[in-house]
C-alpha cells in the first residue's frame, strides 16, 4: 500500500527506507545475468563484494556473496568476467543503497569459455607440462628458422622483415596453415612435426596475429600444447599480442609478445654484435696493454734488485762466510782431534801403568818353579831346586844353593799373621 504523505505530514526517512526495505524483501530470489566490473575481498571479513554491470546498458548493481560461496568458484571469478547469478534483493535502509545477495555464482559466454581453458591449463600443470626446468634455451644464431603462421599474414610479414633486418643471412623455412578455425589445431600440429623431423631447424616460430578469445582457442588445444612439449626443437610462441595469453605461451620454450618481438628473440642483431666485438675487442686490448706494461714495470724492478744489478757483490760476501766456516770448522776439528789424542795418550798410559811388563821393566822379576808356580816364599823351594826367573826380556834359569828367610817389614808382618801350628806339629811327631 501507498503511504499517505502530505506536506503538513510527510513521512520520516527512516520511515521510507523501512518500507522501501519491506516492499523489497518480498521479493524472492532471482537469477541475474551482467558482467563482473569491480570486485572487492578485503581482509578479515567473511563478505566478498562485487560490481555487476549490464553488458548493454550503463546500468550495474552491488552484489555480495560469502567468502566461501566466491572460494568454491573454480577457476576463480576475475573482474570482466560473465556471470549469471542467483541472488535474493535486498534494501539496505542505514545506507539507503540496494544490492543483491549471491548464493551462486556461474560462468556463461566468454566466462564459461575461459573457465574451461582454466581448467584445462589446471589439468596441464599438474602433469608438469608447463614445469620451469623444461624449458630449453634458444641457439644464439639459429642454422634455420621454422616459422609456422597463416598463409601471407601480418604475422608472417613481421617475423621475415624483423629477423632479416636483425640478421640478413638467416635462413627460414616456412609452413603455412590455418590459425583459425575447428581444423587450426591439427594443421600446426602437423607442420610442427615436419620442422621438428628436419635436422636443420634449430628453432620454431608458432605465429599469429591478435585476435579474439574464440580466435585464439586452437593455440590452446590440448593435443597441440602436448605436441610442444613433446617436440625436440625449442618453440617459440608469438600469438596475439601482449594480454593474449593462450595455453601454448606456457608450454613453449620462449614466449614472445608480438610476432616482432619473437623476431627478436630468436636471432641477434648483427649491429649490437659487431659493436659488442668491436667493444670486446678494445677491451681485450687494454687489458694486454695493461697486463704488458704491469708486467715490464715488474721485470724493471726485478733487474733494479742489487743481486742481479751486481751479481758478484753477494758472492764475495758469501764467499767470505764459506772461508769464515770452514777454517772454523777446521780449527773445531783439529781441537777435537788434539782432545781425542791426549785422552789416548793418558788412556795408554794407563794401561802400561797396569801391565805386569811395566812392572818387570823397572827391575821387578817373577820367580817359578819347573812347573810354572810363581815362588813368593822361600819355604816354596828346596835347595838344588831348579826355578825359572821371569824378567822383561826373558827367563834366567837358577839353581836353588841356600834360602834366607826375612822377617822384616811386610814379610814380618804376615808371618805374624800366620796362625800358630807348632804345638800341633810337635804332637803329630809324638
Amino acid at each position: 500500500m501507498a503511504l499517505q504523505t502530505s506536506p503538513e505530514s510527510p513521512a520520516p526517512v527512516r520511515q521510507i527506507a523501512n518500507a522501501i526495505s519491506g516492499w523489497i524483501d518480498r521479493l524472492g530470489p532471482v537469477w541475474v545475468e551482467g558482467q563482473i566490473a569491480q570486485l572487492s575481498r578485503r581482509q578479515g571479513m567473511n563478505t566478498v563484494f562485487m560490481t555487476l554491470r549490464d553488458t548493454v546498458a550503463d546500468i550495474s548493481v552491488t552484489v555480495t556473496c560469502s567468502r566461501q560461496v566466491f572460494d568454491s568458484l573454480n577457476p576463480p571469478v576475475v573482474e570482466g568476467a560473465s556471470v549469471v547469478v542467483h541472488a535474493k534483493p535486498s534494501f539496505y535502509a542505514n545506507r539507503g543503497t540496494l544490492s543483491l545477495y549471491a548464493t551462486d555464482i556461474r560462468m556463461v559466454g566468454l566466462g564459461e569459455l575461459l573457465a574451461r581453458l582454466e581448467r584445462r591449463r589446471q589439468l596441464l600443470a599438474a602433469e608438469g607440462l608447463f614445469a620451469r626446468e623444461l624449458k630449453r634455451r634458444l641457439p644464439f644464431l639459429p642454422q634455420t628458422i621454422g616459422l609456422i603462421t597463416g598463409r601471407e599474414s601480418a604475422a608472417e610479414r613481421d617475423v621475415l622483415e624483423n629477423a632479416r633486418r636483425r640478421w640478413p643471412a638467416v635462413q627460414f623455412r616456412v609452413l603455412n596453415t590455418a590459425v583459425q578455425g575447428p581444423n587450426a589445431a591439427r594443421e600446426v600440429m602437423d607442420a610442427l612435426a615436419a620442422l621438428d623431423r628436419d635436422e636443420n631447424v634449430d628453432v620454431i616460430v608458432i605465429a599469429r596475429g591478435g585476435g579474439a578469445v574464440e580466435d585464439l582457442l586452437p593455440f590452446s588445444d590440448e593435443g597441440l600444447i602436448r605436441a610442444v612439449h613433446q617436440a625436440r626443437t625449442p618453440v617459440v610462441s608469438a600469438i596475439g599480442h601482449e594480454p593474449d595469453t593462450p595455453l601454448l605461451d606456457l608450454v613453449a620454450d620462449v614466449r614472445a609478445s608480438t610476432p616482432t618481438d619473437a623476431a627478436k628473440l630468436v636471432v641477434p642483431d648483427v649491429a649490437e654484435e659487431l659493436d659488442r666485438v668491436t667493444g670486446l675487442r678494445d677491451r681485450g686490448r687494454r687489458v694486454m696493454t695493461g697486463w704488458l706494461a704491469q708486467q715490464l714495470h715488474q721485470l724493471e724492478a726485478i733487474r733494479a734488485r742489487p743481486s742481479l744489478a751486481d751479481p758478484g757483490s753477494g758472492l764475495d760476501a758469501r764467499a767470505g762466510e764459506v772461508d769464515e766456516l770452514r777454517a772454523r770448522a777446521r780449527r773445531c776439528f783439529h781441537h777435537q782431534l788434539d782432545r781425542a789424542h791426549n785422552d789416548l795418550t793418558h788412556q795408554l798410559a794407563r794401561v802400561r801403568g797396569l801391565s805386569p811388563l811395566a812392572t818387570l821393566e823397572r827391575g821387578y822379576a817373577v820367580l817359578q818353579d819347573n812347573d810354572g808356580h810363581v815362588v813368593t816364599s822361600t819355604g816354596q823351594v828346596i835347595p838344588e831346586q831348579e826355578l825359572q826367573v821371569r824378567v822383561s826380556d826373558g827367563r834366567i834359569h837358577v839353581v836353588v844353593n841356600k834360602t834366607d828367610t826375612d822377617l822384616s817389614g811386610a814379610a814380618r808382618a804376615r808371618a805374624d799373621a800366620a796362625p800358630d801350628n807348632s804345638g800341633r806339629d810337635e804332637g803329630e811327631e809324638q
